[in-house]
């Protein structure tokens, strides 16, 4: 096997994220989102957020950074992925069915003037979607990071992040990328770098 298939990744990777950078309306949400978070946190409130599978995987790896640290050491951001909890994930799956399980958690958690973070890449995954559509009832900012086209997440978000592709692995790449421009403009408007760089 030579180095094509390696190159050819690197390359799509980076075609999306060229479309990304490209795209100022989808730039201008990306900035918005930061702001909700920022607002979030200087009111005392937190990012929740929430995905299936490998999205599931970014939703944990963004709280950690919330929670933890991004760039710098400086004081904890209040962040919870409704994906870590087995027993809460079963429990709810069992009694009240799969679709359920974000949506109660957020129920059970959330608070007016939180951020909620819905990641799927199809826009269509109905856990999610049940949660994002809670969210706005709640006085939650609901947010979807999502694919091209958006599925049926697009309608019920405050902002939805649709990245340019229709390819699940590029479209995770920039999510999560995404999520770490957040965290940056986040911890570095609150904190200002100034904290142990």
């Amino acid at each position: 096997m030579n180095n094509d298939v390696i190159l050819k990744s690197i390359s799509d990777s980076i075609a999306v994220k060229q479309k990304v950078l490209e795209d100022t309306e989808l730039v201008q949400s990306i900035r918005g989102i930061a702001d909700e978070c920022i607002a979030a946190y200087r009111a005392g409130n937190r990012v929740l957020l929430a995905g299936n599978g490998g999205s599931a995987a970014d939703a944990q790896h963004i709280a950690a950074e919330f929670v933890g640290r991004y760039a710098f050491d400086r004081p904890a951001l209040s962040s919870i992925a409704f994906t870590t909890d087995t027993s809460m994930l079963t429990a709810i799956g069992n009694d009240y069915g799969y679709d359920q399980i974000f949506r109660r958690q957020l129920e059970a958690n959330g608070r007016e003037g939180d951020v909620f973070i819905g990641i799927s890449t199809s826009g269509n995954s109905p856990n999610v979607i049940a949660a994002l559509e809670r969210s706005r009832e709640l006085g939650i900012v609901s947010v979807g990071l999502t694919g091209q086209g958006g599925g049926k997440m697009r309608s019920v978000c405050d902002y939805c992040i649709r990245i340019p592709s229709e390819s699940t692995p590029r479209i995770q790449e920039c999510h999560i990328l995404v999520g770490h421009i957040i965290c940056g403009m986040v911890e570095d408007t609150l904190f200002g770098g100034q904290i142990s760089q």
